[in-house]
């Protein structure tokens, strides 16, 4: 589990598998993972990365838990805002990762559905890279 939270608690490590696509971007401006933090990001097409957002961290349990609140907007304009709780338990050797996104959207359907296009494309990145013989 020390391992995969560790992905998620490092900026460098979590940007390098938070980006849904190989032609996507995903870039950290600011990170503060601590509860009380905030990270400041960028991402969308490799060639535009239009899209910023605001993680705030409300919750923080070392190996067990992440409780954030995440704002996303284009050109100045609100797109979406959403809770998301992470959840880490160990499963043998392994573990299991719950993550809960609670999504508003601001300006229709298609943020809600690129919301977990994206986050589980990035979650599939996690685990080829826990996976892989070079890991973390």
């Amino acid at each position: 589990m020390k391992r995969v939270f560790a992905a998620f608690a490092d900026p460098v490590a979590r940007a390098s598998w938070s980006a849904p696509s190989d032609g996507a971007a995903f870039f950290y401006d600011a990170a503060d993972f601590r509860e009380g933090g905030e990270d400041h990001f960028r991402c969308g097409s490799r060639e535009n990365p239009q899209y910023t957002g605001r993680t705030t961290y409300v919750s923080i349990v070392a190996d067990r838990r992440v409780v954030s609140s995440e704002l996303v907007e284009a050109g100045g304009q609100k797109l979406m805002a959403s809770l998301i709780t992470t959840e880490l338990q160990a499963e043998g050797d392994a573990t299991m990762v719950k993550m809960t996104v609670q999504v508003t959207s601001f300006v229709g359907d298609q943020m809600i559905v690129g919301t977990e296009i994206g986050t589980n494309a990035a979650l599939d990145n996690l685990v080829r890279q826990m996976l892989s013989p070079a890991g973390l």
